[in-house]
């Protein structure tokens, strides 16, 4: 049982809690105080008695997970990490909001010690945390031992009403209860304030129903009762069968005399007035601002001491358990430190079954082999895992009471699922993917826009990525969103057009462990692309490479294309060089990666004087600036049509003869 704290100094911690939220928003003059006032209660319960931590370790593998989903309370978060001995001086929280403060006004995943995951989107911390609960079992599932515990802990949250009005809380609450997650337990910190006043003015349905419809165990407490919120989170713990919501009703602003339960105590600073009027209702000193009583720091640094016993003996119990058991030791050494193969590049050439395919058929392929010698790589698809190719066929399926499986079935959920992986990502251990249609990543953006900011690892599994999808139609056909990931500050983004790049490409996205990477594939069969020299991975990963030229000639003209369309440069090359013409043909699987090359690698590969075209069934924004705006595009720059693909590329442009004839007129001039 956690000690028990007097009500003096509980009291006393708590109003501290709520004075540094409230002097650090006033000092910048921008925030929100209202959360950090009404959730302190509660939140120092949880991190003074029950949260598991080592702010001297603070990726200390089996502490407890805490993410604050109401991002937008972040000084809640600090002054917690602040007072529990993080390496965030109390000179951190005096520059909140600051450039190059450790206090952003979200919390920042990279930035500040102790936090877990980038939030501030609302929802998307709610989902992260059910990804990380899903890693904490499926690491359970792997090394814990009849024996030796060494993974047993929480993942505990505080999430708004603002969370819970998002439909990416909907799924990933959805999933976790279908899954049985036992390891959740988030505090709702039900203050009924939103921006714009009242929550009664649009969300009014039955919030504990709905969570009990998910299956989740639900909880009422006065989030003001520091006892009550203790009974709450051991009642959490005592239920292994279901994540756990406890529904802290509590009042925004609590001691602010004038502005509690008030919108504008949600994202606004008190002002001088009303802090020094909560300041006297609270019975605290009006000066010094970012005041600490040493009786508080004495509190903290108690539970500190508590908590070196508990890391203590998880390292002795981790150290009888990698001495019984050095084989599995060394399995999870090499999952933390995404231990690849060293011959990964071949070992998933030599995957490929030679014959031509479709994409995403020769990625299922190459699947099978990474799922064999990478045993971290996990993920799953969005109920499209026939279609997307991306089952595992030798491995398992992640299931309730059942994690020691591989495949994840995320159901007709693609917001949740970018968001579980990212949180699967963080956990770390495990190299997560999931996999959709391109035109569906539209649902997925937010997660792999924070994929992208937090700098994570996980893969994207695009398929179906054209037109050519055909009888579905436009709304199953893609065509600006391959520039609209492509867009998104450090994505990567891949477009392979047969086997030995779709090769290249999970290989690349395996190795690329400081970020996101996007394969984009076919639904429909592709020629094997018939190269001047072998196919080279050092190339490739250069982002784009010579194909096939004229020999002996500098190119006239420079073909660059993408995926499918690659196929259709050696028709046009063929009909420039009988007209007189060189002809170079350049794959460009990877546009990001090209444009960092140096400039001379790109002057070389694609000369400023030759004429250019670029191939690909998909918008023309952004190839401007590779090629130059006065190059001829053969793109997709309309919505497409339900028909047979093969009549959408009669009918479109997109076959040899009429991309032969066009390139030619137009190098013509005609």
């Amino acid at each position: 049982m956690p000690k028990p704290i007097s009500p003096e100094l509980t009291r006393l911690a708590v109003n501290t809690i709520k004075m540094l939220a409230v002097d650090a928003v006033e000092k910048a003059n921008s925030g929100h105080p209202g959360l950090p006032m009404g959730a302190a209660d509660y939140a120092f319960t949880l991190w003074c008695r029950y949260l598991r931590f080592n702010p001297q370790d603070p990726t200390w593998p089996n502490r407890d997970r805490f993410i604050l989903s109401a991002g937008h309370g972040s000084m809640l978060l600090y002054a917690l990490l602040h007072l529990s001995g993080y390496d965030l001086p109390l000179e951190e929280l005096q520059r909140f909001r600051q450039f190059g403060s450790r206090t952003p006004g979200h919390p920042e995943y990279g930035m500040t010690p102790g936090v877990e995951t980038t939030t501030g989107p609302l929802g998307q911390g709610f989902a992260n945390g059910v990804g990380m609960a899903i890693a904490a079992k499926m690491a359970a599932e792997r090394y814990n031992t009849a024996e030796h515990k060494i993974v047993d802990h929480y993942i505990y949250g505080i999430v708004s009403d603002g969370d819970l009005m998002e439909g990416v809380t909907a799924e990933a609450a959805s999933l976790a209860g279908h899954l049985g997650q036992g390891n959740i337990i988030y505090f709702y910190d039900d203050n009924r304030i939103s921006i714009e006043g009242s929550t009664e003015l649009a969300f009014t349905e039955d919030r504990a129903k709905r969570f009990e419809a998910y299956n989740w165990q639900v909880i009422y407490i006065d989030g003001h009762d520091c006892d009550s919120a203790a009974c709450a989170i051991e009642k959490a713990q005592a239920d292994t069968e279901r994540p756990s919501l406890i529904i802290a009703r509590t009042h925004i602003g609590q001691g602010s005399p004038n502005k509690v339960d008030s919108p504008s105590v949600h994202g606004e600073a008190l002002g001088a007035e009303e802090v020094a009027a909560t300041k006297a209702n609270l019975g605290w000193p009006q000066e010094p601002p970012f005041l600490v009583p040493p009786e508080v720091r004495q509190v903290f640094a108690e539970r500190l001491a508590e908590l070196k016993g508990v890391y203590a003996a998880w390292q002795e119990e981790f150290a009888a358990w990698a001495k019984a058991n050095p084989a599995l030791a060394a399995e999870r050494e090499a999952a933390l430190n995404k231990t690849l193969p060293d011959d990964l590049e071949e070992q998933l050439l030599q995957a490929l079954s030679g014959k031509p395919n479709a994409t995403r058929r020769l990625s299922g392929e190459v699947i099978q082999k990474i799922a064999d010698i990478v045993p971290t790589f996990v993920g799953g698809s969005a109920d499209l895992a026939p279609s997307t190719s991306t089952l595992m066929k030798k491995y398992g399926d992640i299931g309730r009471n059942a994690f020691g499986g591989r495949n994840f079935h995320f159901g007709v959920r693609e917001h949740a699922m970018g968001s579980i992986i990212n949180g699967i990502a963080l956990y770390g251990g495990f190299i997560p993917f999931g996999a959709t249609f391109l035109v569906f990543a539209d649902y997925m953006r937010p997660p792999i826009r924070l994929a992208n900011i937090m700098g994570v690892q996980v893969v994207y599994v695009f398929t179906h990525d054209s037109i050519f999808v055909g009888e579905d139609g436009p709304t199953h056909e893609p065509v600006e969103h391959i520039a609209s990931l492509r867009l998104i500050p450090g994505m990567i983004v891949m477009r392979p057009a047969d086997g030995p790049e779709v090769a290249a490409s999970w290989a690349y996205a395996l190795r690329h462990q400081d970020g996101p990477t996007a394969l984009i594939l076919t639904r429909q069969g592709l020629p094997d692309i018939q190269r001047d020299q072998p196919f080279s991975f050092e190339a490739f990963n250069r982002g784009a490479y010579l194909v096939s030229e004229t020999p002996g000639k500098a190119p006239d003209v420079v073909l660059v294309g993408t995926g499918s369309e690659l196929q259709y440069a050696f028709a046009a090359k063929a009909a420039l060089e009988q007209a007189g013409y060189a002809a170079r043909i350049v794959s460009m699987p990877c546009r990001e990666l090209f444009m960092q090359q140096d400039a001379a690698f790109r002057q070389a590969l694609i000369p400023a004087e030759a004429k250019k075209v670029v191939l690909e069934a998909a918008t023309a924004f952004g190839w401007g600036d590779v090629v130059g705006c006065d190059a001829l595009f053969i793109t997709q720059d309309t919505y497409g049509h339900s028909a047979p693909y093969k009549v959408l590329m009669q009918e479109l442009g997109f076959n040899n003869e009429a991309i032969a004839n066009r390139v030619l007129a137009w190098v013509q001039g005609k």
